[in-house]
């Protein structure tokens, strides 16, 4: 059985990973999933996944959730460590993946290394200037 996140609705496999989701989306900035936890779980960041789900599941709906395999990389004794660093290195999901949004994703990664290099062209011009006054 699975739980509806109460902030966002997002479907989570079980308490656990609901209790991750409110985490790690709280501790990313989400002001709408820090302020929940803190109204109904406000020793969230001192708690395990497994005690936090306890806490969180009871103001979740249930929703029936397919059989996740092993072999889907779900590591249900990972910690919440092992799971964000996880989740950081899968490729991203929703409109990043999108055919209309690769192409402008990538056009703002280019320019991005294009300033990234200038950024140390120009340093490496001031580091060499710098050894020029001291001389």
């Amino acid at each position: 059985m699975g739980y509806v996140c109460p902030v966002c609705g997002a479907e989570q496999a079980d308490g656990v990973h609901l209790a991750n989701h409110l985490g790690v989306t709280a501790s990313l900035g989400r002001e709408d999933h820090l302020e929940w936890l803190e109204r109904h779980a406000p020793d969230w960041a001192d708690c395990g996944p497994e005690e936090l789900a306890s806490q969180v599941v009871e103001y979740a709906a249930e929703v029936e959730t397919p059989e996740f395999e092993a072999d889907h990389g779900h590591d249900h004794g990972a910690t919440f460590e092992d799971e964000l660093a996880r989740q950081t290195r899968q490729p991203g999901r929703g409109a990043m993946a999108s055919p209309e949004t690769t192409a402008e994703t990538e056009r703002v990664l280019e320019e991005a290394r294009e300033l990234t290099r200038r950024m140390y062209e120009d340093g490496d011009d001031a580091d060499r200037s710098d050894g020029d006054e001291n001389e």
